[in-house]
């Protein structure tokens, strides 16, 4: 074991974070261990110490990372010229896309951010209630408008988001689609069944 090798342009704290990424959705946050992530980089434990302080802030780094791109995305379509029921699509297609390219990470966020120290726990917690509420407000503008049919739009949006993350199982599954051909129908699914 020595330094840390990482390939393309990848810097060693990314190519750390991407081994934490997948090492915290195979384990566990709490499971893992330093000795582990070292193991998988390809270094001594002490040498991790080099690029980070502790497994906190990997945690600390995957989730806001991605909490980050959805407050990005959200406010992007939020501002568009476009109908209520077609900015529903764009942010499913945006979480769908994310399930499939990032998987590791979107699953870490989404699974293992109640191992947050504080503040970041309040904060990040705070950052999907507002997330969900943004979303929920998309398609209460639907509904008004008459495109969306008459839902709760928070079940609508925990439902969605639930579907989504249950990706899980197609990376898991020997014989699959690709991943275009399941964005596809997810959507065929999820926003047929909102649209009036």
């Amino acid at each position: 074991m020595g330094r840390i090798k990482t390939i393309d342009n990848t810097s060693r704290k990314d190519f750390i974070l991407k081994k934490a990424s997948s090492l915290f959705r195979e384990k566990g946050f709490k499971s893992a261990s330093m000795r582990d992530l070292a193991e998988v980089v390809g270094v001594e434990a002490a040498s991790l110490y080099n690029h980070i302080k502790n497994k906190n802030e990997l945690l600390h780094e995957i989730c806001f990372k991605v909490a980050n791109r959805y407050n990005e995305k959200i406010e992007q379509i939020e501002a568009e010229d476009i109908s209520p029921l077609d900015k529903v699509e764009k942010l499913l297609r945006f979480h769908i896309q994310g399930m499939v390219q990032q998987f590791e990470e979107v699953y870490v966020s989404d699974r293992e951010w109640k191992y947050l120290s504080e503040p970041y726990l309040s904060n990040f917690h705070t950052q999907r209630k507002n997330y969900r509420k943004r979303f929920a407000s998309i398609i209460d503008a639907g509904i008004q408008k008459k495109e969306i049919k008459r839902v709760d739009a928070s079940t609508a949006v925990l439902i969605m988001l639930h579907a989504i993350s249950g990706i899980e199982s197609w990376h898991r599954s020997k014989q699959k689609i690709s991943g275009k051909e399941l964005e596809e129908n997810i959507i065929v699914i999820l926003v047929g069944g909102l649209k009036k």
